[in-house]
């Protein structure tokens, strides 16, 4: 599927983008675009992986005609840029509005100037039933990326969108175990906002595998979702002190837009939700049963009064849990 392709990554210095990136240089594709603003992540990027397939981008989704200029000749596009720390987001909400939302929209149009093939973007649990503004500004990501292919000449519009939509990456940058773990490390303690949280749980290796079966299997204006499992965050700070070492516990109350569980399809998803063995794709409500079955074999309706939360699946035991906080990466001390 990649062979020979030109890709472009927007927000490619990010956790992902970079993770992405690494996969693809096994593969033998013709070139990688990195776009992001960070000179200093490209640089050290640049010199980290060393490969003369890599072009690097100084650029903002903010701005439209960088992006045209940057798609020039891209086959696939992977869209990973957005503001996404949620006190931060709060305080600066329009800020976000630019880039998660007209930065969208901005790079929507230049791949259909563009003419490229297929588009990724790459969602995120807190955009389902937001109650911040994050959220808010990815839920408005997902429905343009969904509505994009809304065009009847697909000889001038060719793009296909799909979207992926996970929880936290375990151990990427800005998530609460480098934080925990940083917390232990320089204070001796560890400040939790609720000892009754939840989240979901993948590995770096699982989003990336999740998202390039997703490009595969998607159709266009369809999200996919993976089956995860989710661990309680009193688990994941004990687990961490058996691992690092002894830390207090300073119970702070929830932030502005946090909650308590994570939500990654909400009930009324659910009645245009079909479900694999691996994972979940939520289709265009005008889709036809017949339709469905052809565009998504395998798949078969999900059950309608189900809520996909972290707080009513399969908890990881502390055991498994310790396991995958070191396969995860993080440099912790024995």
């Amino acid at each position: 599927m990649f062979e020979k392709k030109r890709i472009l990554i927007t927000g490619g210095t990010g956790s992902l983008g970079k993770a992405l990136t690494e996969r693809f240089l096994k593969y033998n594709i013709e070139s990688i675009r990195i776009l992001s603003r960070n000179e200093n992540s490209q640089i050290r990027m640049e010199q980290e992986l060393d490969d003369s397939r890599l072009r690097f981008f100084i650029g903002d989704v903010r701005d439209r005609e960088r992006l045209l200029r940057a798609m020039e000749g891209v086959n696939i596009v992977f869209h990973a840029a957005a503001l996404k720390h949620v006190p931060v987001i709060e305080y600066n909400p329009f800020e976000a509005i630019k880039t998660n939302v007209i930065g969208t929209q901005n790079v929507i149009d230049a791949c259909h100037m563009q003419k490229v093939e297929i588009a990724v973007g790459i969602g995120t649990d807190k955009a389902v039933s937001p109650l911040n503004t994050y959220g808010a500004t990815k839920l408005l990501m997902e429905k343009l990326f969904t509505s994009a292919s809304n065009y009847v000449d697909i000889k001038k519009h060719p793009t296909k969108f799909i979207t992926v939509r996970y929880g936290n990456v375990l151990g990427s940058s800005g998530s609460v175990l480098p934080r925990f773990y940083e917390q232990i490390i320089s204070k001796g303690r560890v400040t939790i906002t609720d000892p009754h949280m939840t989240r979901f749980s993948i590995l770096m290796k699982e989003a990336l595998d999740f998202i390039f079966n997703s490009v595969k299997k998607g159709k266009g204006s369809d999200t996919f979702v993976p089956k995860l499992r989710a661990y309680n965050i009193m688990d994941l700070k004990d687990v961490l002190c058996e691992i690092v070492g002894k830390a207090k516990v300073e119970i702070t109350r929830i932030r502005p837009g946090e909650k308590l569980n994570e939500v990654l399809i909400n009930q009324d998803e659910m009645r245009n939700t079909f479900e694999s063995k691996d994972d979940y794709v939520i289709v265009k409500p005008n889709l036809t049963e017949k339709e469905i079955k052809r565009r998504y074999p395998g798949y078969k309706p999900a059950k309608k009064s189900f809520v996909y939360s972290s707080d009513n699946v399969e908890k990881i035991p502390k055991e498994e849990l310790k396991r995958l906080i070191k396969r995860a990466g993080l440099l912790v001390s024995t």
